[in-house]
């Protein structure tokens, strides 16, 4: 599908994403397996939803679709009924996660421990991204995990059984690898600990410690001992990563006023925020609350004179899947602004280094590309032009905004890949043009 886009005079608007993915996906999975029942409401939309929800229940996870929820108001919420640490069944056919790198790792820490053999595949996209850093902790727990290319790649194989816990440093500061792992040691026989290279996304830790698990911190290193899990009401503040899209917009557009509204706020997750007031955005917090250990707010993000920055080191983890669209504010920076120790874009759904660059390039945009990262140098104005989505949600996403932004027509191709994280994104891109 194409989708075309062009320059509105000025932008204003409220935008609703859709709820943290992040979030959505551990509020699901260690509800199945707590002690009791729990509401979940405003969970993530689209494909990685389904993927997750279908692994669950194929695990035999209890899980219906519930509206309005009974605890939120909410118009629609997912009723769990948790089987506890022991209920979880050997699934009939091959688990199936998609799209999701969040499922299969975040399951696959949970099929670990369970007392039968798996099998768990995804798209052919999925099927050609790093695996081994989870096989190799959950082997060492105790766990017989097999796959492709020496156990690098899925499909992945899995006999569980009875875990020890274990101490283990992480290679890369990634929250799906050290989500797998804390999975995995809720049930294991000892404590396991994991020591992060930089700080990484949060979310499990606070889940797991607000369902009553005996979690422990020390700067990088987290501690988790064996515990039953007790079902928690979770509301999902809307995706931060889904508003960095509408955030720059609103900063790199000349005439413009935007609000995201309901925005997860959770420190782990605020680099992009931090990146763009560094870059001299107009970026303000509303209406700041707190709910299930999760703090949101509004987002409201106003025209701004940006200047480059470097973004590079412990901040990486901080963005890693907001910096398609930091490079498209950079090319409306003053100056230089270099991203480097980000190879990890490179196996994420599509290489997003090379996506990135290949799109904003056609743009007119000075963008470099290097092993690890992009060197922009802001040009202040781009030009509408036919891109790709490389059937990546982000790289879609990204190419739709910076159409908001350009001089002329754009026009993305496999724009529906949008619908992987956000499915109403293109009615958000027309509210905006004022459509």
């Amino acid at each position: 599908m194409k989708q075309t886009v062009t320059q509105p005079e000025r932008i204003e608007g409220v935008a609703v994403p859709p709820g943290d993915k992040s979030i959505s996906h551990r509020a699901l999975l260690l509800n199945s397996i707590a002690q009791g029942s729990a509401h979940v409401s405003n969970l993530c939309v689209g494909d990685d939803r389904v993927s997750m929800l279908r692994c669950l229940r194929g695990l035999g996870a209890q899980i219906k679709k519930h509206g309005p929820c009974p605890v939120s108001q909410a118009e629609e919420c997912f009723e769990i009924h948790g089987v506890g640490a022991d209920g979880l069944v050997e699934p009939t056919s091959v688990l199936n996660a998609g799209n999701s790198g969040t499922t299969m790792r975040l399951v696959s820490g949970l099929l670990a421990a369970q007392p039968f053999f798996s099998i768990i595949t995804g798209d052919r996209s999925l099927r050609t991204r790093p695996m081994k850093r989870i096989v190799q902790p959950l082997s060492e727990m105790g766990a017989t995990v097999m796959g492709r290319s020496e156990g690098s790649l899925a499909p992945l194989a899995i006999r569980g059984g009875s875990l020890r816990g274990i101490t283990y440093t992480m290679p890369v500061a990634s929250a799906q690898l050290k989500s797998s792992i804390l999975i995995g040691g809720i049930h294991a026989d000892g404590e396991t600990t994991v020591h992060q290279p930089a700080a990484s996304r949060d979310h499990t830790e606070r889940m797991l410690r607000a369902m009553g698990a005996e979690v422990t911190e020390n700067e990088l290193s987290i501690s988790v001992c064996t515990s039953d899990l007790t079902a928690v009401d979770v509301r999902v503040p809307s995706d931060i990563s889904g508003a960095a899209f509408w955030l720059i917009a609103g900063c790199c557009h000349p005439n413009a006023r935007v609000t995201a509204r309901g925005i997860g706020i959770n420190p782990s997750r605020t680099g992009v925020l931090d990146v763009l007031r560094s870059m001299g955005a107009r970026i303000r917090l509303e209406n700041v609350q707190e709910g299930g250990g999760e703090p949101y707010a509004d987002l409201v993000s106003e025209s701004s004179n940006l200047e480059g920055i470097k973004i590079e080191g412990d901040m990486i983890p901080r963005v890693i899947d907001e910096l398609p669209v930091i490079a498209l504010a950079a090319c409306f920076a003053k100056g230089t602004t270099v991203i480097r120790d980000a190879a990890e874009l490179r196996v994420k759904e599509s290489d997003r280094i090379r996506a990135t660059v290949d799109g904003l390039s056609r743009m007119g945009a000075q963008i470099e590309e290097r092993p690890d990262g992009m060197v922009i140098h802001g040009v202040g104005h781009l030009i509408g032009a036919e891109c790709d989505s490389f059937g990546d949600h982000r790289i879609a996403m990204t190419m739709a905004v910076a159409g908001l932004l350009a001089r002329g027509e754009t026009s993305v191709t496999g724009a529906e890949a949008a619908s992987v994280s956000y499915p109403e994104f293109w009615d958000s891109i027309r509210d905006l043009q004022g459509d």
